[in-house]
């Protein structure tokens, strides 16, 4: 186990890194984002992402669960650093803080990464960063293999898409890339491009994708443009019987990943 001297003192260089990286200018400027508590933290270690400091609160964390997922970081020659309750506290957004946290470095896939992949989801300008998190978890519930961040939008480093990732964000693949780079790549490679639209004159349930695809989600307050819509070899609808127009994002591509597994 690392022997350094615990962190008491807010202003601490290591301290105020990892508290800037709750903003994206320091995200992107570091390539690092924040990982918070025992799960996420254990997850980003046993698939293997670079890690640049594992910070925890001795005193916070005491399960059997924290000392073997800092024997194993130790083991894996990670840097270890003790800091105070106090400080612990100034760095995490949870109400009942676990006493973990990891400055981790981000990853850039390419298309590359995506070869022989059957299954993917594409959205399309997301403004909603608990929304790509839980469909990123939702992707690894179903077995679908991928995730592409078109057009901008959410930043994947955002600490609430990890958050609700709940870890799938270290085991599935992510692209991010403009909507006409994915379409000629897509085009390419054979994938049918499933579209939603809540006009769409076809029913989910009857509709049966062929291997490979992609579902093409727009954003939650503009959907597909027509542009897009007409880039898509399908388009469906989800019916609404209340008097709500729409689902939420994460919500609908839940129905749908689990209709099409």
């Amino acid at each position: 186990m690392d022997s350094a001297s615990p962190i008491t003192s807010l202003s601490n260089p290591l301290v105020k890194l990892a508290r800037s990286l709750r903003q994206k200018k320091a995200r992107t400027e570091t390539n690092q984002f924040l990982v918070e508590g025992l799960h996420h933290v254990g997850e980003a270690i046993e698939s293997g992402w670079d890690m640049d400091a594992l910070l925890y609160a001795p005193d916070v964390l005491t399960s059997d669960f924290a000392r073997d997922l800092l024997e194993r970081a130790s083991r894996l020659s990670l840097r270890l650093q003790p800091v105070s309750a106090q400080v612990m506290d100034s760095l995490t957004e949870k109400e009942n803080p676990q006493g973990i946290l990891a400055i981790v470095r981000q990853r850039r896939a390419g298309f590359d990464s995506l070869q022989n992949l059957q299954r993917l989801v594409a959205l399309v300008s997301p403004q909603d960063p608990g929304n790509v998190g839980t469909i990123l978890r939702t992707i690894d519930a179903v077995g679908t293999d991928g995730l592409l961040l078109l057009d901008g939008g959410v930043d994947l480093y955002h600490p609430t898409v990890v958050r609700a990732s709940m870890g799938a964000l270290f085991w599935k693949s992510v692209v991010e890339s403009t909507f006409d780079e994915f379409i000629t790549w897509a085009r390419a490679n054979m994938i049918q491009l499933i579209g939603t639209s809540a006009h769409a004159a076809a029913d989910y349930h009857e509709f049966v994708p062929r291997l490979p695809w992609a579902l093409v989600l727009g954003s939650e307050q503009k959907g597909l443009s027509a542009k897009q819509i007409a880039a898509c070899d399908a388009t469906l609808s989800l019916p609404m019987h209340g008097r709500v127009s729409s689902l939420n994002l994460a919500v609908a591509a839940g129905v749908l990943l689990y209709h099409f597994i």
